[in-house]
């Protein structure tokens, strides 16, 4: 039972991006001898905890692979073979569809020369790409040195240490230099953000008030604290104060934990939400949630917990009032624990961390302790109250249906990481209809269930709550509507962020993002938002970076998402990843952010050193918005987003912005 109560905790789970230059691979080279004329050139790669380098052969379409290649301008030496690896770790990636092999921790490349006269050191570079499990960075080029005799020079050193006029490049380059960039500072993203997830809770511990193991408890409760016959009725009314202020401690407390879990590792939190098998770990949850609200049996706490705490009651004053509370929520978790596992599990995301599941709990806590206090104030107040009856089962069964909904929510999760194609839009759209068709007949009295009473007469608000769920239903089949301008079906608002994408379908798949207008040079982009006087939205992308892909077909044709990009920004994706050669004139040297100097060959390149330069970053995917008639950024910049409230309040906030600035 502790086993399941840790999942159930687990379930309470669902990156504000930060500014900074990511630097994870640090590169080491050495030389063996092998007999006279032959050495190995080798290479070693030491990778920080989390981050992967991907091996030297990947497949095509896949990300881009570690590329070594050896400078022999007098042909001193000859390359005998290809370059060696290690085994590193083989994985089925979900987004490319392949098998595609990587590196952890260190690892160790090799490469056999013959060396045909006497000299000091050979020269070479490794081009290489990194990702995380949220992002991934530009390919990057390091240049090696190989020291075949006794050397005081450092491998690895970047040789170049000359440096160029910044502003006479970037001008040249993007037309503008970082100090022309000015940043709005708003902080009502997260702000908002915490404001929703604490109203879901307060919404959660409402829903909660209204079930038979919660509702009965606050007549007989208020009655102990308000009727004793030892205290006045001032100290009635402050003992139930202090009753309702510990219930919601007691659902703080269990947030506790997940802070200390949150400072050891703060991407845990996204680990959880994210990963495949613990959403489907989460379907089975709330499938088994579902069928206990419908009253097959009954979810409860070991006994023992309630006896020990019954116990803490006897304690009396402050200590006792405090198990009082405690021994409710242990009473009351069949009930309240699928209520706020269901709502906090679907709702949070890692920006916040743990304390989002701070603020869920708050919310929830809140609403459940608050009746107890208030009607300790005002006891008349209780003989408004509806008397206890089978409308309390209803309202349980009632949610059992939403768990039921809910739980294909977390399946569809991982069919959409995994691309099984299993739970594409319209398998998910059918069981949802089915779902909620049966509670229609349901509410009109055609389907009972184990604890229901005997219907002698369908009420009103049945009557109503059915035909309101009629009218859902009507309202998803409508998602089977075909869009002509995206040739996909219309994507349901109410179900954004639940329902697959429209454009992962059995039907009418969809491989763009929308047919979404994008400009690619960064300039043009610039003058076109400046003709139709519109903010810009600059996306560091890259063609091999996971998670961009990820937004682009999970968030961005999102209804509101899609709204905000296709009518009120300018899209410009510059990506980081692009080998097309640029320009001659634009094949310059440049600073490096952390010292020394490149030279940009391809558009890749050059996109890459805008984002470090501009916006001290080198992860993709990061969204900047931006005011091109002021050269100022809107809001602060985010990278992962895969929260669509979470994304379409960056989006709207920056558009506010842009608004009182013209």
């Amino acid at each position: 039972m502790k086993k399941y109560w840790i999942l159930i905790l687990i379930v309470f789970y669902g990156f504000h991006a930060s500014s900074q230059i990511h630097d994870p691979v640090k590169w080491k080279t050495s030389v063996e001898q092998i007999s006279e004329t032959e050495y190995h050139l080798i290479t070693v790669a030491d990778i920080e905890t989390g981050w992967h380098l991907y091996s030297q052969t990947v497949p095509e379409n896949g990300p881009i692979a570690t590329t070594f290649t050896y400078e022999n301008g007098e042909e001193s030496f000859k390359i005998l073979g290809n370059t060696s690896e290690e085994e590193g770790h083989i994985v089925d990636d979900p987004v490319f569809k392949m098998k595609i092999k990587y590196f952890e921790k260190s690892t160790v490349f090799k490469q056999k020369i013959h060396v045909d006269k006497e000299f000091k050191t050979i020269k070479g570079f490794v081009e290489f790409m990194v990702c995380d499990d949220s992002k991934c960075l530009p390919p990057t080029e390091v240049e090696l040195v190989f020291n075949l005799v006794e050397d005081t020079t450092q491998a690895g050193q970047n040789l170049e240490n000359n440096t160029v006029d910044n502003n006479q490049t970037n001008k040249l380059l993007y037309g503008m230099v970082p100090e022309d960039i000015q940043l709005t500072t708003n902080t009502s993203v997260e702000q908002k953000s915490f404001w929703s997830i604490f109203g879901l809770g307060f919404l959660g511990g409402l829903l909660a008030l209204l079930t038979p193991c919660v509702f009965p408890m606050i007549p007989l409760t208020v009655s102990f604290f308000t009727k004793k016959g030892d205290q006045n009725k001032s100290s009635g009314v402050s003992k139930a104060l202090l009753y309702g202020f510990f219930i919601l401690m007691v659902y703080l407390i269990l947030s506790v934990p997940f802070h200390l879990l949150d400072s050891v590792n703060p991407d845990i939190l996204n680990e959880i939400s994210t990963n495949v098998w613990l959403n489907i770990v989460f379907f089975a949850i709330f499938m088994f949630f579902a069928f206990s609200f419908f009253g097959y049996y009954e979810l409860t706490l070991p006994a023992s917990w309630t006896n020990k705490t019954t116990k803490g009651e006897n304690a009396g004053g402050i200590i006792g009032i405090f198990f009082m509370a405690l021994t409710l929520a242990i009473v009351s978790f069949s009930c309240t624990g699928p209520i706020l596992g269901s709502l906090l599990a679907g709702s949070l995301t890692v920006d916040g961390g743990a304390w989002q599941l701070t603020t869920g709990m708050a919310g929830f806590g809140l609403a459940l302790g608050l009746p107890f206090a208030l009607f300790a104030m005002f006891p008349n107040m209780m003989n408004a109250l509806p008397k206890s009856g089978g409308w309390l089962n209803t309202t349980k069964v009632i949610l059992g249906f939403l768990e039921l909904a809910l739980a294909f929510k977390f399946l569809s999760n991982a069919d959409l990481v995994k691309r099984w194609g299993i739970l594409k839009l319209e398998p998910f759209l059918i069981i949802w209809i089915i779902i909620f068709v049966g509670l229609a007949l349901y509410l009109f009295g055609k389907i009972k269930f184990p604890h229901d009473s005997p219907i002698k007469k369908i009420s009103f608000p049945r009557i109503a709550g059915g035909i309101l769920v009629t009218c859902f239903v009507i309202y998803l089949a409508s998602g089977f509507r075909v869009n002509k301008e995206t040739n996909t079906f219309t994507s349901l608002t109410l179900l954004s962020g639940l329902a697959p994408p429209v454009g992962y379908s059995w039907i009418l798949p969809s491989t763009n993002t929308n047919n979404l207008k994008t400009f690619k040079d960064l300039k043009e982009g610039i003058a076109y938002a400046k003709q139709v006087n519109k903010p810009i939205m600059i996306d560091f992308t890259g063609y091999a970076c996971v998670n961009c892909r990820k937004m682009e077909e999970h968030i961005w044709p999102l209804e509101n998402i899609d709204n905000y990009l296709r009518n009120e920004y300018v899209l410009i994706s510059l990506y980081v990843d692009d080998k097309k050669d640029l320009p001659e004139d634009q094949q310059i040297e440049v600073n490096r952010v952390n010292g020394g100097t490149r030279r940009l060959k391809n558009y890749g390149h050059k996109w890459a050193n805008f984002q470090t330069q501009f916006f001290k970053s080198n992860s993709q995917p990061y969204y900047v918005l931006f005011n091109p008639n002021k050269n100022e950024v809107l809001t602060e910049p985010v990278g992962y987003t895969p929260s669509e409230e979470d994304y379409g309040i960056f989006l709207q906030n920056g558009l506010e912005v842009f608004e009182k600035q013209n």
